[in-house]
């Protein structure tokens, strides 16, 4: 009934969830190993291994960087996203993005430049073209899965 053999979520660093509430207002870098929730302003940097949200009221002014983000408010600044960066219609994003896939829905504001990073090249195999009359000093060379 007493035992300390039972670990909660928020012991384990990797699992805990941060959270901004609205009316918050953060100045500074901000680093962690768990999931993040934002409903206030974060004027600064964010690093984490894990998921961001930003919420409707929430906005980010810097760059984020995460394995995957769902955003529902603003961002102005620099987005690295390693996994799925996916776009609310309510979202604003301005700035540049740099991310592994992108969702947009209907009516999200993305005044931004995109840059998508390459799969895993490891899945990939190195080829020369199919025209085996081109005689140009260029190779032409194609990745093929």
């Amino acid at each position: 009934m007493f035992s300390e053999k039972k670990t909660k979520e928020y012991d384990n660093p990797g699992s805990g969830q941060n959270r901004i509430n609205d009316g918050t207002i953060l100045k500074g870098d901000v680093t962690s190993n768990g999931y993040f929730r934002i409903d206030g302003i974060i004027e600064g940097n964010i690093k984490t291994p894990s998921k961001v949200v930003v919420g409707k009221t929430g906005k980010i002014v810097g760059t984020l960087t995460c394995n995957n983000a769902d955003i529902e408010g603003h961002v102005k600044g620099t987005l690295d996203i390693e996994g799925t960066l996916s776009l609310r219609s309510t979202s604003k994003i301005e700035g540049e993005v740099v991310t592994g896939k992108l969702a947009v829905e209907q009516g999200a504001f993305f005044n931004a430049t995109c840059l998508m990073k390459v799969p895993n090249k490891s899945n990939y195999i190195r080829k020369e073209a199919d025209n085996p009359d081109d005689q140009s000093q260029q190779k032409n060379l194609k990745l093929t899965p």
